[in-house]
């Protein structure tokens, strides 16, 4: 009889142990750089964080904290995420220069076509190729947004002889080496503090999307925009939504399981053609205020003359560091390229 009492004991601590882990309850902190209102969190981190805690049934909450409001500055996002001292992050790629070697190939010119669905797609099907880049991290969401085009203070963007000499706001080193080949200064400065630099007069313009015309009042600020012919954009930005590896292994399976399955390709497609979307109102603001310009098929090729520097550069320096640089840039334009025909 003690045995059987002992048995059951046990078997009730088990059953107890059990009930209390599945009923573990999980708060995740998500730190970024925008404000609360931007399109990066009403649409997408908003509705990602409602997604995952109904899955969870409650389980999992997540707190977004937007403008910096946990401390720091954009660039420490990542160190912040992958050090623990924030749970999850959204943050821009380009803000750690040579910490992501790899991913940055997406961001060149001529490799990106002007689709933030197609490259987000593309970046999911390249993943093996650079998932080196994000040791210590649980890969939510690479994205892009629909690409840079120029946003400029008072003058008409048409050749590269436009910009020259003129201060440009970059969002990374490889626009910043666009900005050279294009005969412009580049600024490198994160985007909340563009609104200052434009109305200063510290920089002309700026290599931006449209989706932050609306947060950012561009429309207000600046007259004129440029793209390429058929949209096609100078470049563009990578994004991550990313979680602390170790905060995601201190999971249960079943919270873990939730994570996953809104995480990468769940998620990609969606995510992807919403930033393709997001693109629209800032496309509407600029045509109400001031003047949107699309360039000629033979205006657009004198910019991707030029600016074969930086794909040459990048080249270069990535061979130079171990890497095959050439064959990133292959297969890169190949899964943008493969997206881009379906």
């Amino acid at each position: 009889m003690k045995r059987i009492l002992s048995v059951a004991a046990g078997l009730l601590t088990a059953t107890m142990m059990t009930v209390t882990a599945s009923a573990q309850e999980v708060t995740l902190t998500l730190h970024h750089f925008l404000g609360p209102k931007s399109p990066a969190q009403t649409k997408m981190m908003e509705p990602w964080a409602q997604k995952v805690e109904a899955e969870s049934n409650g389980r999992i909450k997540v707190e977004i904290f937007p403008a910096m409001s946990l401390g720091g500055k954009p660039p420490e996002l990542y160190r912040q995420v992958r050090d623990g001292v924030v749970d999850m992050t959204w943050t821009l790629l380009g803000y750690t220069p040579g910490v992501f070697p790899h991913a940055e190939v997406f961001e060149l010119p001529t490799v990106h076509l002007g689709s933030a669905k197609e490259t987000t797609l593309a970046l999911l099907d390249s993943f093996d190729m650079i998932k080196d880049d994000f040791k210590g991290l649980k890969i939510i969401l690479l994205h892009t947004h629909g690409g840079q085009a120029f946003h400029m203070v008072d003058k008409k963007v048409t050749s590269p002889d436009d910009l020259a000499g003129l201060k440009i706001r970059t969002p990374s080193r490889v626009g910043g080496w666009s900005l050279e080949a294009l005969g412009a200064e580049p600024v490198g400065m994160p985007v909340p503090d563009l609104p200052q630099a434009l109305s200063k007069g510290v920089v002309a313009g700026a290599m931006v999307p449209f989706e932050i015309v609306r947060p950012l009042k561009l429309q207000e600020l600046t007259k004129y925009t440029t793209v390429g012919a058929g949209d096609l954009r100078f470049g563009t930005s990578i994004f991550m939504i990313a979680m602390n590896e170790d905060r995601y292994n201190a999971l249960p399976d079943d919270l873990k399981k939730v994570i996953d399955d809104n995480s990468m390709g769940a998620i990609a497609a969606e995510y992807g053609a919403l930033w393709d979307a997001i693109e629209e109102d800032g496309k509407g603001l600029r045509r109400e205020q001031g003047e949107l310009i699309e360039m000629t098929e033979e205006q657009t090729a004198a910019f991707n003359d030029k600016m074969q520097i930086v794909v040459d550069r990048w080249v270069a320096e990535a061979t130079g560091n171990g890497l095959d640089g050439a064959g990133l840039v292959e297969k890169a334009r190949a899964a943008v390229a493969a997206q881009h025909a379906k």
